[in-house]
């Protein structure tokens, strides 16, 4: 017995939608459906409006393995990044992914353990593989910078806060004048000196945030206190805030606070709070970032607000500059101070 194969679907099967089915919807040739997809530019408006209703109307999704084939675009950027179960990461992502998205990308994301080299590379591979229009790194991390000197792929590659301008076209918030922001409002209330509870010593953030609390400091004149280091969380500026309250028991003069984030500077005034001391009367609390909750702590949070989606929409403007082989200059994006309760003038 012999069996003929037909190109009939199963019963019951759903045919997969192609472009001809478009075609046959909006009245034009394949080509013209082609050419709408591509967004081509010799598609007159008419045509290209009635083209994109058709699409709108039978929910066809172009197959884009065949488009880049086609094009020589995936229409995707690759995302490297590394921790994002921190605010200002994850936010960093988001603002990425949405200002991808409306400029016509989608965005592959590889979220990595650490920024070795070894595991860089591998992620920059897997996008090549998926043939991406171009790559971004976005890791707050000294030995990130390291690594992304020896990464040479054949597409763009953008740093996001990395401030690595020496490397690869890069975009970042101003860590250095957000921290200047911060002991300025400080020193302005009247208090002598401002103390700094850090992030990681590893964090590219965190130290350049030290150094603009270092040279505000410095410029007015005032005592540069020993720097403590935290993790980024609460637990850490937990620890810190009976650290300190101790010291403060002992006679030393603790007034003012800048904590790296916002996550350690909730942990910093519950510290100080169980130890008896209250915010800001006894000591004033600035943090770094206006996560959603900071309005809400107790006392609301004095802090350095970080526009993440604006970051994010520089850094695809970045992208397409390199795209279209265009000078892609570093940018910054600027911090703004948020002044609520947590701060006030010294007592006495």
């Amino acid at each position: 017995m012999s069996t003929e194969t037909t190109g009939a679907a199963p019963a019951g099967a759903v045919k997969a939608l192609v472009m001809a089915d478009v075609a046959a919807r909006a009245g034009v040739s394949h080509q013209t459906v082609s050419r709408v997809v591509n967004d081509h530019p010799n598609v007159a408006a008419p045509t290209r409006e009635r083209v994109q209703r058709a699409i709108a109307e039978l929910g066809y999704r172009p197959n884009t393995a065949a488009r880049a084939l086609v094009t020589g675009s995936s229409r995707t950027i690759g995302l490297i990044t590394i921790n994002v179960n921190q605010y200002g990461p994850a936010q960093t992502l988001i603002g990425l992914e949405a200002a991808a998205r409306a400029a016509g990308y989608s965005l592959s994301v590889a979220i990595l353990d650490d920024a070795s080299l070894a595991d860089m590379q591998a992620a920059v591979d897997r996008f090549l593989a998926q043939s991406v229009d171009a790559i971004v790194l976005h890791t707050a991390s000294s030995p990130a910078v390291e690594a992304l000197r020896s990464l040479d792929p054949p597409v763009p590659v953008i740093a996001v806060q990395m401030g690595a301008e020496e490397v690869r076209p890069t975009v970042t918030v101003g860590q250095e004048a957000g921290a200047r922001l911060a002991v300025a409002h400080l020193l302005g209330l009247g208090h002598a000196t401002v103390h700094h509870f850090a992030g990681p010593a590893f964090s590219l953030e965190a130290q350049r945030r030290e150094v603009g609390w270092r040279a505000e400091l410095t410029e007015a004149g005032a005592v540069v206190p020993e720097v403590l280091h935290g993790d980024w969380w609460p637990t850490s500026g937990h620890a810190a805030g009976l650290a300190l309250a101790a010291r403060i028991a002992a006679g030393e003069s603790v007034t003012a606070v800048f904590a790296g984030n916002d996550q350690m500077a909730l942990g910093l005034m519950v510290g100080l709070r169980e130890a008896g001391l209250q915010v800001p009367r006894d000591v004033s609390v600035v943090g770094f970032d206006d996560v959603p909750e900071a309005a809400f702590f107790t006392p609301p949070l004095t802090t350095v607000r970080q526009d993440f989606a604006e970051l994010g929409r520089r850094g695809v403007e970045l992208v397409l500059a390199q795209l279209a082989g265009e000078d892609a200059l570093p940018d910054q994006v600027e911090p703004e101070l948020v002044v609520r309760a947590s701060t006030g003038p010294p007592r006495g």
